[in-house]
């Protein structure tokens, strides 16, 4: 029943009024405080599909792992180690975000590989390109086990170049196999 002097609500719904418009506040406030950065997910855990890399394990791997780089240059930006999310594929490390670069050591031969398919040479070690749908894997085909690593298209080069380097330095070539 409106105020008989003014015309105003009563007071009762005023008070309630205001009573909701500082809960819906607060309640936004809280929510905007509580909420992951909109950065935080790209640089979270990243989940990895597992795929077969019966060799994970050999000491090869071991060897590349533990010499890779804590940051790879990628046209002009700097993309970190990023931890991965359990349960974490072996052998596996990636880097940057929101487009990580991922290296899994241990693989299968690649079925690509042929006596006629196309290989690059970068820095010392060659690699079999297979492209893919917004990125290109990347095989590492002339050492003891065969490593890949998937590189976004937004990519650079200069991610597949120090990988070459660090293969290059720790894992001796070998002759191309082809079964």
């Amino acid at each position: 029943m409106p105020d008989s002097d003014t015309g105003a609500p009563p007071r009762v719904v005023l008070v309630t009024a205001a009573a909701l418009a500082v809960a819906l506040a607060v309640a936004i406030a809280v929510f905007a405080l509580t909420r992951p950065a909109a950065d935080s997910a790209d640089s979270g855990p990243l989940p990895l599909v597992p795929v077969p890399a019966p060799f994970a394990g050999s000491p090869t791997c071991t060897t590349l792992l533990g010499a890779v780089p804590a940051e790879l240059t990628s046209n002009g930006a700097s993309l970190k180690v990023r931890s991965l999310a359990s349960p974490a594929p072996p052998a596996t490390v990636a880097w940057g975000a929101p487009d990580p670069l991922v290296l899994r050591c241990g693989l299968d031969r690649p079925p690509e590989l042929t006596p006629t398919a196309a290989l690059r040479l970068v820095n010392r070690v060659q690699w079999l390109q297979v492209p893919g749908e917004g990125a290109s894997t990347w095989y590492v085909v002339d050492r003891e086990v065969y490593a890949a690593l998937t590189v976004p298209d937004s990519a650079g080069t200069g991610p597949l170049q120090q990988i070459s380097d660090t293969v290059a330095a720790k894992l001796p070539p070998k002759p191309l196999r082809f079964s």
